[in-house]
């Protein structure tokens, strides 16, 4: 006697609906499926779902895999602390499946499902959206000399989704003359004015980078000597020489007398002045390499 045996067409059926493919009139549709959002937005989740003739829909609620335990329902949002007070559902229950939300966080990073159940069927629309939070940091070069050309980037983990307008800040100041929607800001042959904390941010957000110290370097110059007292000076007196300069970092200082470095620092002080002290004195700075 020959057995045939039936593909096993039942299981396969069954596989494929857990998995959320379209089916029997039965699909999730989202648009898109990939969302980067900036920390603190607003996200518009959109999507669309189809059912058959003939069925109820009795609950419609959105879900993330990740909360979901072996052998347990996937979880409604709406009821989870996390997400009810920013969460809102845009749909109905008919096509329309989009939702809102608000105040996002970096842990919001997750994929996101709609889940729908009728009086015939449990579906899940897998894959669901990839969502995305990322926030703001700016890149600089550690070393700026005076006169190169400097460019700071207002960086992100990921391209953010809605045209980003970027708005740049010096010492919590808005730098008006920069909003583009360029996430780089090119400072040609940079001044020490230049110096400052800079932070960017994107144009109708609130999340603001965290500022970045730039430090333009520039050789010593207004460099002035005095000496102390200024009058007649008798021996034994204690007398002073004084050097100062405007320079980033602050300039080394040397005395130099006849030609013999005979002391260091920006000021220099003789105690007890004699005759072997009588000379010309010259304050030596280094240039800034």
């Amino acid at each position: 006697m020959r057995v045939r045996m039936a593909p096993p067409l039942p299981l396969i059926f069954f596989l494929l609906m857990i998995h959320g493919v379209s089916s029997a009139g039965l699909s999730v549709s989202y648009s898109p499926s990939h969302i980067c959002a900036l920390k603190d937005s607003t996200v518009i989740m959109r999507c669309t779902y189809t059912y058959p003739t003939g069925h109820q829909i009795e609950k419609v609620f959105w879900s993330k895999t990740k909360d979901k335990k072996e052998h347990e329902e996937f979880p409604d949002l709406s009821e989870d602390t996390e997400y009810s007070q920013r969460l809102q559902y845009l749909g109905d229950k008919q096509q329309n499946c989009t939702v809102r939300l608000s105040h996002v966080t970096l842990k919001d990073s997750h994929m996101y499902y709609f889940r729908f159940i009728t009086d015939k069927e449990k579906w899940i629309g897998d894959p669901g959206v990839t969502l995305t939070v990322t926030d703001l940091q700016v890149e600089s070069p550690e070393r700026v000399t005076e006169g190169d050309s400097v460019n700071l980037r207002c960086k992100s983990s990921c391209a953010l989704t809605d045209r980003a307008t970027f708005i740049w800040y010096r010492n919590s100041q808005p730098l008006t003359e920069r909003r583009d929607r360029n996430n780089e800001l090119l400072l040609q042959s940079v001044r020490r004015e230049d110096s400052g904390r800079y932070s960017c941010a994107v144009d109708r957000h609130t999340h603001i980078s965290p500022a970045v110290q730039l430090n333009v370097m520039y050789p010593p110059r207004n460099v002035s000597v005095s000496i102390s007292p200024s009058g007649v000076i008798v021996e034994g007196d204690s007398v002073t020489l004084n050097c100062s300069s405007d320079s980033n970092p602050p300039a080394e200082i040397s005395w130099i007398k006849g030609g013999t470095t005979v002391g260091s620092g920006r000021i220099y002080n003789i105690s007890k002045i004699s005759s072997d002290d009588s000379g010309e004195y010259t304050a030596k700075s280094p240039v800034l390499n």
